[in-house]
């Protein structure tokens, strides 16, 4: 089966002809429709902070099938998300394009590994694992410029999580 690659869009058009034409091209192919998201990725405004929103929604959707199934669940996301993300990143010619939020949704997931079990717990989880995220704390930044493809891509949310999921462990055993 050939791969598609996203037509390349010409600079003189305006950037809202650019965006629909590359939304029409996400949302036709599953490598796309995936790697962005479900579409949360092509939000006009912070898309990875909208796309870590699936995250939430599919560790909600864990919580009852034990810590087992979830990390599980968590090494798939990781696993399937580096092949996704070097894939989507290929065919657009673009790396870790802003829109591609796979690695946000993993990302998130893992960070609620480490959350406590409440509204206010995930609301901190989201808000720890976006703030190193954006931040891109050392070694985040230069994992993120020296590491391409996939594994890139993924790596520098996983260490993002893993900060966020540090504090976490921390708050949670000073609260106790």
């Amino acid at each position: 089966m050939r791969r598609q690659r996203l037509p390349s869009l010409p600079v003189n058009q305006p950037p809202e002809h650019r965006e629909s034409k590359l939304a029409r091209t996400v949302l036709t192919d599953p490598v796309h429709i995936l790697a962005f998201g479900f579409g949360t990725g092509l939000a006009p405004f912070a898309p990875g902070t909208v796309g870590s929103l699936p995250g939430i929604l599919l560790f909600w959707l864990t919580l009852d099938l034990g810590l087992y199934v979830q990390l599980a669940v968590a090494a798939g996301l990781v696993l399937s998300g580096v092949w996704l993300c070097g894939e989507s990143a290929r065919r657009i010619g673009v790396h870790d394009h802003g829109g591609i939020v796979w690695d946000e949704i993993a990302g998130m997931y893992i960070t609620l590994l480490a959350a406590p079990v409440s509204a206010a717990g995930w609301v901190l989880a989201f808000l720890l694992f976006r703030l190193f995220d954006i931040v891109k704390p050392w070694p985040i930044r230069d994992l993120d410029h020296r590491l391409g493809g996939g594994v890139g891509i993924m790596l520098d949310d996983l260490v993002a999580a893993l900060y966020a999921a540090v504090l976490l462990g921390l708050y949670r055993w000073l609260m106790i």
